[in-house]
């Protein structure tokens, strides 16, 4: 675009300086003519031809910064267009939740919608005057409750509990001085236990270490590889996480030393090395001389510092942020809620479309099937597919698109390969007619079965086949429709959709054909029964002896007529 513009710059300016030095030439050439005759009159022609050249050099001035002014102000107009990146993460999070809720109105389900709508208000509220989440998380009985314990600085749970004694995420309030928000401090099942309920709670703990602004990752020794994962999956998703070291009590100084410094290699990309810390949340008691045992008091300062340090500089950012994750969680939710309900619907309208293709297809007469045919049927469908997922385009637009897919198909091959797999599958028995027009309905409907699940993911990306274009969605599309449980789902939905109703036609065209009237005796002669003669010998009256009861030998009268024996006839 810039190289047009500036080639019909090129060529406007070359313009007009032809038309100056065209301008210049002719003035000049009257001047010479007249100044013989008329000096005053050149001299005056003279100062009218510099002044239109000081003009014509303005305008050239004027009209290049305007050029540029014009390319600058455009650059500032798209500038201008660009969403504005909030400068807090609080308003960047109130933004997300707006978004939320605007998806979450275009959902069909009026309880799911209720629903979603109650976690984007609570979240709202959250993000206002909402508390501190902390999550307290690890494996079972590594000191979650004690670390607790110690915290409140009271009992609030059993210290030598087993392991799966906390079922459920148990809470509790703390108070940190220069902090506004309260400290809500969540205990949750440990994770890595063996069994279905050992299963179970460690979902349970896992969703519970999501919904955290701040991780507490309880350890009593050297991670395992089953502990990092989940450490690792949770700082990545966003989760501002502490690994505490609990139990040092248990080991000598170079063991623990050795303990940390391994700790800090593992978690390095993801956690900061000063956010791995050393406590005892309930110190063994040590024996002694006298008999007796010592109770030393818990060592939690220094996770109390770094708690404290890291609340007090980023408490807010941490709710802003927890806030903005749960907020992108229910927005992917109600994503994937709107995209079903949307394929469901289109799914609707191409299994409505692929039978009218096959009508379309069966009743013409038409000896072979042509993709390009089922065009103007294809394009209706696009067009309202494309409005289920908000995007208006109009018919011409539609049979572009139609036209487009049924050459791939063609090209593909799987217009044939569909012929093939369709004729081995319907296996009738049927007239040639028939049969023909049989497969060609059935193979119409499910080439555009094929086509409609096709433009389904081509909407549902904003317009655009991916990376691998229109054959890959074609033919991934078309392998998923090769398989035998929904072939033989279709074929029978076709039998009783297109084939049937083909076999009664022509079985009807057929009865038509082979002529013949059958009276219908109760209708067309029982208002005339009394006059129909009867006949002792059939060939008297051989051209009417359908027509006549025989009597045989029968004394009867020729005009009389035994009711009784009706049904004879």
């Amino acid at each position: 675009m810039r190289l047009t513009r500036l080639l019909t710059l090129f060529g406007g300016i070359l313009l007009i300086l032809g038309m100056v030095l065209w301008l210049v030439s002719s003035i000049y050439q009257l001047y010479v003519q007249i100044s013989f005759t008329a000096p005053m009159l050149a001299t005056l022609l003279l100062l009218l031809v510099i002044a239109l050249l000081i003009v014509l050099i303005g305008a050239f001035i004027y009209y290049l910064q305007l050029f540029a002014g014009g390319s600058t102000r455009s650059r500032r107009g798209r500038g201008k267009r660009r969403v504005k990146i909030p400068e807090r993460k609080s308003d960047a999070a109130g933004q997300t939740l707006q978004v939320v809720r605007q998806q979450v109105d275009r959902i069909q389900d009026e309880v799911t919608k209720k629903a979603l709508l109650q976690r984007s208000r609570e979240l709202e509220q959250n993000l206002s005057r909402g508390n501190i989440q902390v999550v307290i998380f690890g494996t079972g009985s590594s000191g979650k409750t004690s670390l607790i314990n110690a915290l409140l600085g009271r009992m609030v749970g059993r210290v030598d509990a087993p392991m799966g004694t906390t079922e459920v995420g148990e809470t509790y309030r703390l108070q940190l001085q220069g902090l506004e928000r309260e400290i809500v401090i969540t205990d949750t099942p440990g994770i890595l236990e063996a069994g279905v309920a050992g299963t179970e709670r460690e979902k349970l703990a896992r969703s519970l270490a999501t919904e955290a602004d701040l991780l507490l990752f309880v350890v009593d020794n050297d991670l395992t590889r089953s502990e990092h994962q989940p450490l690792e999956v949770l700082a990545q998703i966003g989760k501002r996480s502490i690994v505490v070291l609990n139990k040092i009590d248990l080991y000598p100084d170079e063991e623990r030393e050795y303990i940390l410094a391994k700790l800090r290699e593992r978690v390095t990309g993801f956690i900061s090395a000063m956010d791995v810390v050393a406590i005892a949340a309930n110190p063994k008691a040590v024996p002694l001389d006298n008999g007796g045992l010592f109770q030393a008091d818990p060592d939690i300062m220094p996770l109390i510092r770094r708690m404290a340090a890291i609340l007090r500089a980023e408490g807010e950012d941490l709710v802003a942020d927890n806030i903005l994750l749960q907020s992108q969680r229910l927005g992917e939710e109600a994503r994937r809620l709107i995209d079903s309900q949307r394929r469901r619907q289109a799914e609707k309208v191409v299994d409505r479309f692929q039978w009218i293709g096959a009508g379309v297809i069966a009743c013409t007469p038409v000896p072979v099937i042509d993709v390009l045919a089922t065009a103007a049927v294809n394009a209706q469908m696009v067009v309202e597919i494309g409005k289920i997922y908000g995007c208006e385009i109009n018919l011409d637009r539609g049979r572009e698109l139609a036209l487009s897919l049924g050459k791939t198909l063609a090209s593909l091959g799987i217009v044939e390969g569909a012929i093939k797999l369709v004729t081995a599958a319907l296996q009738l028995n049927l007239g040639t007619f028939v049969v023909g027009k049989a497969i060609q309905g059935v193979t119409a409907a499910y080439l555009t079965r094929i086509a409609g699940k096709s433009f389904i993911e081509y909407f549902r990306h904003d317009q655009d086949w991916g990376d691998g274009g229109i054959t890959e969605v074609v033919q991934r599309q078309f392998q998923l429709t090769k398989k035998e449980e929904f072939v033989k789902v279709f074929v029978k939905d076709a039998i009783a959709r297109v084939v049937d109703p083909l076999k009664e036609a022509f079985e009807s065209e057929d009865d038509e054909d082979a002529g013949g009237y059958e009276p219908d005796y109760d209708r067309d002669y029982d208002r005339d029964y009394d006059k129909i003669p009867v006949m002792r010998d059939r060939e008297d009256y051989p051209e009417r002896a359908p027509l006549v009861r025989y009597l045989g030998d029968e004394p009867e009268d020729d005009w009389q007529v035994d009711r009784r024996r009706r049904d004879d006839w």
